[in-house]
């Protein structure tokens, strides 16, 4: 396969600040991939470089051939993590708006505008005024204006960002709609289950660095299973198990009834467990053994929590830029 974004030993300093260290990682050509990690790991400053908005500090970026975003820049659809739409236009108006911008005629983009509002549910809205929509529909017609004028390679910088969930389950349908059509789509979160319902491929990022590329089937492979168990038991009595590794408690019903997670250690197997367990004498009410999730191996490979904020501001001359 064709790569469609290549990024070689990519580093960004601001000032004493280190965004980003020797990034290396591909998207391949018609494929969804997730940037993932953390607010402040360095994904937005990432973005930027690769649309040519920052100057690299060092290291190679290639995108669609080209060794500069800008040089290309009619070719990519970007949706920015903060969103910003004119809110006296129409949405009709405003998606042409932005299509003319990346050379769409005027009437052709009114044409497009309205043929995608209707395909997104946005039909009967769209002569509204942008101040009137809730913010999922508003959200909706921010990517279709990023995407008007047809781009073969999408960025779209935390687009679930303040969605709920059904407007969520819309987003997503339009990112594989975008995908079907044969573009490239590049999306940064720190939400890990979007990612595992839409990604080929992902890159983890903690600190500026990557942590792990490749598939959500890949990622879990490296992480623990776990098992959740309720009764009246005690983290003490579950850390004894065999192949317990570690053990944190959920929630607590009151009269010694608790809800805890193990994580087994490796060559751990549930049922040998379970079997302890009952041996033992252990008041166990419920006992599922559930395979780790995109948000447990995150964890593992990175030792931090994806949801968490890693931000550092940069300061100096360098963070304005």
């Amino acid at each position: 396969m064709t790569a469609a974004l290549t990024l070689e030993g990519v580093s960004k300093r601001y000032g004493e600040f280190q965004a980003v260290r020797d990034l290396s990682f591909q998207v391949q050509k018609g494929a969804i991939c997730g940037f993932l990690g953390p607010n402040g790991a360095g994904k937005t400053s990432t973005i930027r470089m690769i649309l040519g908005l920052q100057p690299a500090t060092a290291g190679r970026i290639e995108i669609l051939g080209a060794d500069d975003g800008r040089k290309v820049r009619d070719r990519i659809g970007f949706l920015p993590e903060e969103r910003g739409l004119y809110k006296k236009m129409t949405p009709v108006d405003a998606i042409a708006f932005f299509g003319a911008l990346k050379g769409v005629p005027l009437n052709e983009g009114r044409k497009r505008a309205k043929e995608m509002l209707e395909a997104q549910g946005l039909g009967g809205s769209s002569r509204k005024k942008m101040k009137e929509l809730s913010k999922g529909m508003a959200q909706k017609v921010q990517l279709i204006a990023s995407v008007v004028h047809r781009p073969e390679f999408v960025i779209l910088d935390e687009p679930f960002s303040g969605l709920d969930p059904v407007n969520q389950q819309g987003l997503e349908k339009m990112i594989r709609g975008l995908a079907a059509d044969g573009a490239t789509v590049l999306f940064s979160t720190h939400v890990m289950q979007h990612a595992e319902r839409l990604c080929d491929r992902v890159v983890l990022l903690a600190r500026g660095q990557k942590a792990f590329e490749g598939t959500v089937e890949e990622a879990r492979s490296t992480s623990r299973r776990f098992l959740e168990l309720e009764g009246a038991i005690s983290p003490d009595q579950v850390a004894s198990l065999p192949g317990v590794s570690e053990v944190e408690i959920v929630s607590d019903h009151g009269d010694g009834v608790r809800v805890l997670k193990a994580a087994m250690g490796q060559g751990g197997r549930g049922q040998e467990a379970l079997k302890a367990a009952f041996l033992g004498g252990l008041d166990v009410r419920r006992f599922d053994l559930r395979e780790p999730s995109l948000h447990d191996a995150f964890i593992d490979l990175t030792g931090v929590r994806p949801d968490v904020d890693q931000s550092v501001k940069p300061t100096g001359q360098e963070a304005a830029r």
